[in-house]
């Protein structure tokens, strides 16, 4: 048995720190689950001068990572670093060199993870990485050991707090897109630059790490659908509220036939979901088993402390297996490269389902019927139509915009865009039209 298990920490911000309180309140129940303790060794910074918390021992600080890939007395690297490029030449040499790898970075696994969990296998080190889809939530333990002999049918998740808790405050507030965004940075659930949270990104990556886990396959991130909830409007909550939905940010993976379907987008969800309660910063994932049914888990999706911990359950788990000499106890992706396929994806225009439309168009004789007439030649049949003025006209203008909103009965989405590009080609449509995919 080692003397202690030394780690090397790369990066050292927010969730870094966070990490090196929990292994310093907690070294004791540590040691004693392990047998051993766990030691940080080394820490890379950007720059080392800079006033850290006192958390930080300054003594083990340095600029460049690679002198922790080198170091003898380090056995695991961390990874907290963000980034994807010089990420991954971090891991690589740190793989190279016979060291475990713990990591957080989302975006290193959907782009590289592939490179990363091959190179893994070959050289006989474990890479984990809890940490890097939904926070505190151990999503990634569940589908990788607890329903490893489970055949998964589907995915649904709010896995991107910053959007939940925007379309929250837009539905509880009546606010704007812009002001919640505004409010959601001032509180810290936001980046002063969010695209990759409100558009869609941040999502995308973490269903793909999913998606793999899930169903054994290689899924490419840069080929899932996806659109960010920054198209939402004010007036789209409040139609879903009227008609029985709540709009959430969705990422979903489930099985189709011979292919995956595998989209990320705001959708509408009925009020009676368990989905549909899931407000705020609070992330949630449902799976649903072919034998074990649906299960929810759910909790906070980001911060110091969620992170920090799932960080921490993984370097446990790779000094166990330091502690007990052997390697993937359970494979990082939950199955061996042989078994691993590339992931057939289907058309997002096949996707077949309800829709919320809503076209802005002049209020004059015959826009109903052209509306109509457009989405019966395209196989669309609606369940729900209504007109409503939403204050825009006055007694002078009657003929102003009007809001045409309406839910359709199950329909591909080819077809349903189909009908709205004829719809849009006539005169009277005054704004793009809103399509937003309801989900049940």
């Amino acid at each position: 048995m080692t003397k202690s298990i030394g780690i090397g920490l790369v990066g050292c911000g927010v969730v870094g720190t966070g990490l090196l309180q929990v292994l310093q309140e907690n070294a004791t129940a540590i040691e004693g689950r392990l047998g051993v303790p766990l030691e940080v060794r080394r820490i890379a910074v950007r720059d080392p001068a800079a006033v850290r918390s006192p958390l930080v021992p300054q003594d083990k600080l340095t600029a460049d990572p690679m002198e922790l890939v080198r170091d003898p007395d380090i056995q695991v690297i961390v990874e907290v670093m963000g980034g994807v490029e010089r990420a991954y030449e971090v891991v690589h040499a740190a793989i190279l060199a016979g060291k475990h790898v713990v990591t957080a970075n989302k975006a290193l696994l959907a782009e590289r993870g592939a490179e990363i969990w091959n190179l893994a296998e070959q050289h006989g080190v474990d890479v984990y990485y809890e940490a890097a889809v939904a926070g505190g939530i151990p999503v990634i333990r569940v589908l990788r050991e607890a329903l490893a002999s489970e055949r998964v049918l589907a995915i649904r998740g709010i896995v991107n707090g910053t959007s939940n808790y925007i379309l929250s405050r837009m539905s509880a507030e009546s606010m704007s897109f812009a002001d919640a965004l505004a409010e959601a940075q001032a509180a810290g659930y936001a980046e002063a630059d969010p695209t990759l949270d409100v558009g869609g990104g941040d999502a995308c990556h973490k269903i793909a790490i999913l998606a793999t886990l899930a169903f054994g396959q290689r899924v490419p991130a840069d080929q899932i659908p996806t659109e960010g909830i920054d198209r939402v409007a004010t007036i789209d909550i409040a139609f879903a509220q009227r008609l029985g939905f709540v709009i959430k940010p969705l990422a979903v993976a489930r099985v189709v036939g011979d292919s995956l379907d595998l989209r990320v987008h705001p959708a509408l969800v009925p009020v009676e979901a368990t989905l549909a309660t899931v407000h705020g910063a609070l992330n949630a994932v449902a799976i649903e088993g072919a034998l074990l049914g649906p299960i929810l888990m759910s909790g906070p999706g980001a911060g110091a402390g969620p992170t920090a911990t799932s960080v921490a359950g993984d370097l446990l788990d790779v000094a166990r297996n330091i502690e007990c000499c052997a390697h993937a106890r359970v494979p990082s992706r939950g199955f061996r490269q042989v078994a691993l396929r590339d992931a057939k994806l289907r058309d997002i225009g096949e996707h077949r389902g309800r829709f919320y439309l809503r076209l802005t168009v002049a209020d004059r004789p015959g826009v109903l019927g052209a509306i109509t007439s457009a989405l019966g030649d395209n196989d669309v049949s609606i369940e729900q139509m209504f007109q409503d003025g939403g204050g825009q006209r006055s007694k002078r203008d009657e003929t102003g915009p009007v809001s045409v909103v309406l839910l359709t009965h199950r329909a591909t989405e080819r077809n349903v865009r189909a009908a709205l590009a004829s719809i849009e080609t006539h005169d009277a449509v005054v704004a793009p039209s809103q399509l937003i995919r309801i989900e049940e």
